[in-house]
């Protein structure tokens, strides 16, 4: 990422938004972080809400990175590139701390009174499993899932229970939560 001021916002709200949630970030305490006068956070963003939107986006746009590196590894049979994406994510997670999905976290916080947030948030999640299905999909063709799996239902049960997996392990701060789900998702899918 560049150091432009918009950038370092997103980058400082990345971290921030993970950490305390959406309704504990006041923008006086993203502004200390950075350095950067209140003037400039609102020639970029319209408000806290439009600035949280955005660091949806950058999110993603780093989820995308490890779904292109992890499914697109043509080295690697599709179920192991599927287990591949979230073995990346649990490495992300040990480094930020066992703090968890940004999206599962302000999910959780956000869509029982936001409907913006709501919306955004479960158009994200179905995009990550949209891209899951397709390698589950090619599992199922290999003759490694049966022939009667349904690749975009496993992607969402897979997508459910690792949102799952990393609540408890951001509980725990602790990996087992996902490694356990991880082995159960995959040893149960093959052997069904």
């Amino acid at each position: 990422m560049t150091n432009t001021t918009r950038e370092r916002l997103l980058d400082a709200g990345l971290r921030l938004l993970l950490k305390r949630g959406y309704n504990d970030l006041g923008i006086q305490t993203l502004l200390a972080a950075t350095g950067i006068p209140k003037g400039s956070f609102y020639h970029y963003f319209k408000s806290k809400e439009d600035f949280a939107l955005q660091v949806i986006d950058l999110y993603m746009s780093e989820v995308h990175r490890g779904l292109d590196a992890s499914l697109g590894d043509e080295t690697l049979p599709p179920l192991e590139r599927v287990r591949k994406f979230f073995e990346i994510s649990t490495e992300k997670y040990r480094k930020d701390g066992y703090l968890g999905c940004m999206l599962g976290g302000l999910g959780q916080e956000l869509s029982g009174v936001n409907e913006v947030f709501r919306d955004k948030i479960e158009q994200c999640f179905s995009e990550i499993a949209r891209r899951h299905a397709g390698c589950l999909e090619a599992a199922r063709q290999q003759g490694t899932l049966p022939p009667d799996t349904d690749p975009h239902v496993m992607a969402n049960l897979l997508l459910n229970c690792w949102e799952g997996a990393a609540l408890r392990s951001r509980l725990r701060r602790d990996p087992a939560p996902l490694e356990q789900m991880l082995d159960f998702y995959f040893s149960a899918a093959t052997a069904a």
